[in-house]
């Protein structure tokens, strides 16, 4: 049965999950949730919450989706330790260090990779399932065609979001709000940036990173026969009234119950963004998936329906069969048995001889059929009654009230899990030797002559660079080693393809690749390349390096959402490498922002602006030669002039990252590093290094 996967950011929203037919709920507690504006759970509430819904026969899941530093990760070790005890079902990660941590500590609790996992392939299903992962929530980004493909072959289950906000960048892979703002998505703090106007080349009222709401209620029958096995509804930061009539219509839907054109009216009036979308589910993207949210007055008639429906309700969500005995001479015996199995056992006063009516089975099953106000129905009375008793409705009604509390107490109590102290992992220093300059371009006409002089220790080059004109690779020098750089985003449909241009550049003799997600470790070993670990892996602590060097990544970047200090604290087990220059990338998306504005696409003709309210310019490049848009910042990071700094850092390699560049700009760049260089405030930024993130 395709279980329904509701939010809950506050109680009231997790009643109104419950009571409209949810069959889990995910929820944040502490910290490292990604959604801290939501209202979430203490660790107290969290016990409270826990009970409430394993009573009704309800799951939680509970989310720790965020990056955690170095200092945080024993803090986050008492949330673990609070949450097994409170009894939590699964808990829901994107940190690589995390799923180490909770392997460690609760290694019977089930961990499902976040949406912020990036995992958007059958490749990245199989590295998450090998991490010790039972579930993966893929990226909302795909199609049918593509979640089919991934069910039927996938070893672990496949958790898929069919209703709610879409962010217009890939989870996991937005910097936006965190570079401009220093409000990370990944550390649970969006800002929201892509809801805001924008312009091409110059300011305009125009909202190109704004998509509608998603909606797949038509389609919940058809994803439970493509092998999916939960279906989520985003919300934690919405009302509960959205989560009470969200929920009740895919719990509709989900039973086969057909959803009216005036439900689906209430569904938009809840909540929605112009309307709804289906768009990357068809695999039909393009402008018609974009809108924003109207100011538009509440619907108070429907508001009151909702609240109606879970906030004085229980609705009888637990299947129970009631046993009775009732003879001469003998206490009456009542027992309840639930869907889990569990058994309760009372006794009541012994019956009396009947003056006028004696008791019946029908009689004694209507009487234990009255469970209203408890979570519990009635599905069964079975009894034995010896001809001519009599037993009271009173103690018939006392004896099933007392059943029923036993059993919600039974239902309640948490079971014991293997459960582990902390314990925090070794502690790699770095190199004391000089950090070495690496470099990452974009076309050849960026490997002028002065940069391949100063004889970088890697070149990172787009493979798709392999596939043109390869005359350059003979101007590389020898010292400099080549690496092949992955997109970030290989659908399945696109693995033939990449696989091939990884063939033609391993004949080219470049035995390195540079990933950034981790569905494409395997895919690059497989055709003989070592890997090191781009920033999209988002490796933010000692543990998730250590994830690294058990993937046996020859290299890794760390998050530039890291600030200076906690670089130079962080664990080393293997090199680890810097971006020191260039345009930070803020948003990957798998809608062509220049195709969305002109209709076709163009976007290979040269990088196209949005600019922002304040005259903020954002670049816009194609990701290599495939049709998705990776936004840029308008300022580029430069740390040209902090080397004496940087060289404390234990740091194996600096990297210059060349974008829009053309050759006078690469030159002037190599010119600065050589002298010291000197930082501009109004064309450059020190991103995040000393500033951190929220």
């Amino acid at each position: 049965m395709l279980e329904l996967l509701s939010p809950a950011g506050s109680m009231d929203s997790l009643r109104a999950a419950v009571q409209s037919g949810a069959d889990a709920v995910y929820l944040g507690s502490g910290p490292f949730n990604a959604r801290q504006n939501a209202k979430n759970f203490s660790l107290d509430e969290l016990a409270d919450a826990v009970r409430y819904c394993h009573v009704r026969g309800v799951q939680v899941h509970l989310t720790l989706n965020t990056l955690v530093t170095d200092r945080e990760l024993e803090q986050a070790a008492q949330t673990i330790t609070a949450a097994v005890q409170a009894g939590v079902d699964a808990f829901i990660v994107q940190d690589l260090g995390l799923v180490s941590l909770l392997r460690q500590m609760a290694p019977e609790v089930p961990i499902h990779a976040s949406t912020q996992m990036s995992i958007h392939s059958l490749d990245g299903v199989l590295r998450a399932a090998a991490l010790g992962v039972s579930r993966v929530v893929l990226a909302r980004e795909l199609s049918r065609e593509d979640i089919a493909y991934i069910c039927r072959n996938s070893p672990v289950e496949i958790e898929v979001f069919v209703h709610g906000a879409l962010c217009m960048c890939y989870s996991g892979q937005c910097y936006f709000s965190a570079v401009v703002g220093s409000r990370s998505g990944n550390r649970g703090q969006c800002a929201q940036p892509c809801r805001l106007a924008y312009g091409y080349g110059r300011y305009e009222d125009k909202y190109p990173l704004s998509l509608k709401d998603n909606c797949l209620i038509p389609w919940v029958g058809e994803l439970e026969r493509l092998g999916v096995a939960s279906v989520k509804i985003e919300g934690r930061m919405k009302r509960p009234e959205y989560v009470a009539v969200a929920t009740r219509l895919y719990r509709a839907a989900i039973d086969g119950q057909s959803v009216s054109p005036a439900e689906m009216r209430d569904l938009r009036d809840v909540f929605s963004r112009q309307g709804f979308t289906q768009g990357y589910y068809l695999g039909q993207t393009g402008p018609e998936m974009f809108g924003t949210r109207q100011k538009e007055q509440e619907n108070k008639e429907l508001l009151q329906r909702a609240r109606a429906g879970y906030e004085n309700t229980e609705a009888p969500l637990v299947p129970v069969r009631f046993y009775a005995v009732l003879n001469h001479r003998q206490n009456a015996m009542l027992a309840v048995e639930d869907d889990l199995g569990n058994l309760c056992k009372t006794e009541g006063p012994v019956p009396q001889a009947a003056v006028s009516r004696p008791l019946t089975q029908e009689a004694l099953a209507e009487r234990l059929a009255k469970t209203g106000g408890t979570p519990y129905r009635c599905t069964e009375a079975k009894s034995i009654i010896e001809p001519g008793l009599s037993l009271s409705a009173a103690a018939i009604n006392a004896m099933r009230r007392e059943l029923l509390a036993h059993l919600t107490a039974v239902r309640g109590r948490q079971r014991d899990r293997e459960l582990n102290s902390y314990s925090p992992v070794k502690r790699y220093p770095g190199q004391s030797k000089p950090p070495r300059w690496t470099v990452g371009v974009l076309s050849p006409e960026q490997l002028t002559p002065k940069l391949l002089a100063m004889k970088p220790a890697r070149l990172y080059v787009p493979l798709s660079m392999f596939k043109q004109d390869s005359g350059w690779m003979a101007r590389v020098p020898a010292q400099t080693e080549l690496a092949a750089v992955l997109p970030r985003v290989i659908r399945d449909g696109e693995t033939a393809q990449v696989l091939a241009a990884l063939d033609l550049a391993h004949g080219l003799g470049v035995r390195l690749a540079l990933c950034g997600n981790l569905g494409h470790i395997d895919l690059a070993r497989s055709r003989g390349f070592a890997v090191c670990g781009d920033f999209g892996l988002n490796l933010f602590n000692s543990r998730a390096m250590n994830v690294a060097r058990g993937l046996g990544l020859e290299s890794a970047t760390v998050s530039f959402e890291l600030t200076l200090p906690r670089i130079r604290d962080l664990g080393k087990p293997i090199p680890t490498e810097l971006l020191a220059y260039g345009r930070l990338p803020l948003m990957l998306t798998e809608n062509c922002v220049i195709k969305n504005r002109s209709g076709r696409c163009a976007c290979h003709a040269g990088p196209t602006k949005l600019v922002d309210r304040k005259g903020e310019e954002f670049r816009v490049l194609p990701d290599q030669d495939s049709c998705r848009s990776v936004i840029y910042n308008g300022k580029k990071l430069y740390l040209l002039d902090k080397l004496p700094e940087l060289r404390g850092l234990g740091l194996w390699a600096l990297r210059l990252q060349f974008t829009t560049e053309n050759p006078l700009e690469v030159d002037a760049v190599i010119s600065a590093l050589r002298s010291g260089g000197s930082f501009d405030p109004g064309a450059c930024t020190r991103g995040l290094y000393y500033r951190g993130v929220e």
